[in-house]
């Protein structure tokens, strides 16, 4: 499977710069090859906008249906990271779209990070999982996946690529150096994380976006620089390159 992120400066709440930008990330992405493009998370407005809750926009707006005609055609999917109003509330959200721009998932963020955005966001409370070209797929956000139980509850679900929006900044290095990759080893999961460069506010984002495979290699990662990463994934790996602990794991009473 070939799969695709954008890594990219947050629009900054310029709406019809975010639509150009994934207008033409869509269509390379597309012509590449790519079943699906992931991109930052809250890329509408912006992750660090400062007033989200004034942007947010409901699952089926006018926006959606402009991304929609945008994968139909550039013959790619998307996994749009936004800012989501319902009703009172604001959430966190993903929002996938196959190459013909229908909707196959939605997931809310599960974990919160910080004083932030717990003050903007409605948490998510369920997994979201689908099936992308035969094989099974999740969603999680930025902070969900550094959480092992996340990623091991999905594995043990049977997902075998998790997509990730994300909006990782300094100085947190480590999740794209270390944390990452190591999920998608010790679980035998791919993860394609795609996160923001440059600034936003007094947010200084990391870069290095990637594509972490299930066998414990990074066919693809990104400086600090804009990037549009595409790399293919076997549907399937020699069982000796993949991790075991999930049938090795010895629980050990408290």
């Amino acid at each position: 499977m070939r799969l695709a992120l954008w890594q990219g400066h947050s629009p900054a709440g310029d709406i019809s710069a975010a639509m150009a930008a994934l207008e033409t990330a869509l269509n390379a992405a597309g012509a590449a090859g790519a079943t699906t493009l992931v991109t930052p998370e809250i890329y509408l407005p912006g992750y660090n906008h400062p007033a989200i809750a004034d942007h947010a926009q409901p699952r089926g707006g006018a926006w959606h249906g402009t991304v929609a005609a945008f994968c139909r055609k550039a013959g790619c999917g998307i996994v749009l990271g936004y800012a989501e109003r319902d009703g009172a509330t604001v959430c966190n959200s993903a929002l996938v779209l196959d190459d013909r721009g229908a909707q196959v998932a939605h997931y809310r963020k599960i974990q919160l990070y910080g004083p932030r955005e717990k003050a903007l966001y409605t948490q998510g409370d369920a997994y979201v999982t689908f099936d992308m070209n035969g094989t099974k797929a999740a969603i999680l956000i930025c902070y969900d996946i550094e959480f092992a139980p996340h990623v091991a509850a999905l594995a043990a679900q049977g997902v075998r690529i998790i997509l990730v929006p994300t909006a990782n900044m300094q100085p947190y290095t480590h999740v794209v150096r270390h944390t990452v990759p190591a999920m998608a080893a010790n679980h035998a999961v791919s993860i394609v994380y795609a996160n923001y460069c440059g600034s936003e506010g007094d947010l200084d984002y990391v870069g290095g976006s990637l594509i972490a495979a299930a066998d414990g290699s990074i066919p693809a990662q990104a400086g600090t620089t804009p990037a549009l990463l595409i790399a293919d994934l076997p549907e399937g790996y020699p069982e000796q390159h993949l991790s075991t602990q999930a049938l090795d794991l010895r629980t050990i009473p408290l």
